[in-house]
Order: C-alpha cells, then sequence, then structure tokens
C-alpha cells in the first residue's frame, strides 16, 4: 500500500512564504516524475509545478519566479517552496507521484490548504 502525505500549509499574508512537503511511504520500488497540483474553490485542478527524475522542472506561468519545486529520492520526498504569495494562490495543495509499486500508476496525496490573506 502506497500512502502520499502533504504538510506544510496554512494561512499567510500576502508577500509571505510557505514550503509545502510531501513524503511517499510503502513498498515503492522506483518514483519518476514528481507534480504539485492546486485546486481552487470552484476551479479545476491545476498543474503547479512538476520535476523528473533527472531534475528537469517545470512551471505553470502563474508562479514561475515565485515557487521552486525540489526532490529528495533518498526521503521519496517532493518540496514546493512558495515566495512572494498573493491571494490568488489560495488553494488546496497536492503532490502526485509517478512510481512504481506493483506497476506504475499515479498516486496522489489528500491535499493540504493554502489560505492567502491580510
Amino acid at each position: 500500500q502506497v500512502q502520499l502525505v502533504e504538510s506544510g500549509g496554512g494561512l499567510v499574508q500576502p508577500g509571505g512564504s510557505l514550503r509545502l512537503s510531501c513524503v511517499a511511504s510503502g513498498s515503492i520500488s522506483a518514483i519518476s516524475t514528481m507534480y504539485w497540483y492546486r485546486q481552487a474553490p470552484g476551479e479545476q485542478r491545476e498543474l503547479v509545478a512538476q520535476i523528473t527524475r533527472g531534475g528537469s522542472t517545470n512551471y505553470a506561468d502563474s508562479v514561475k519566479g515565485r515557487f521552486t519545486i525540489t526532490r529528495d529520492d533518498a526521503k521519496n520526498s517532493v518540496y514546493l517552496q512558495m515566495n512572494s504569495l498573493k491571494p490568488e494562490d489560495t488553494a488546496v495543495y497536492y503532490c502526485k507521484y509517478q512510481l512504481y509499486s506493483r506497476g506504475w500508476s499515479d498516486y496522489w496525496g489528500q491535499g493540504t490548504q493554502v489560505t492567502v490573506s491580510s
């Protein structure tokens, strides 16, 4: 059984920073690409950032220059450093891994709430 758990969300003022973490546990043989998505109320889930096993990254235009995705394969973890936060960054943030357990599949975390408000 594979489980992904996010942490680090919370309430922050505009211009502030947060660092999200996601760690995977269970029977994992390999992890390929790791992702962060977010979903605001009434909106579709959108891709925020991704990082490949080789370290290549890609970001949504709305977060470029403000967010940084990193990974630590020894800890089965992915991180999202979020700086210069704006009210429009308010959403539930989810991590997703492409990983090999009994085969290659996508696994999602349960989400962590990020609220940017004064």
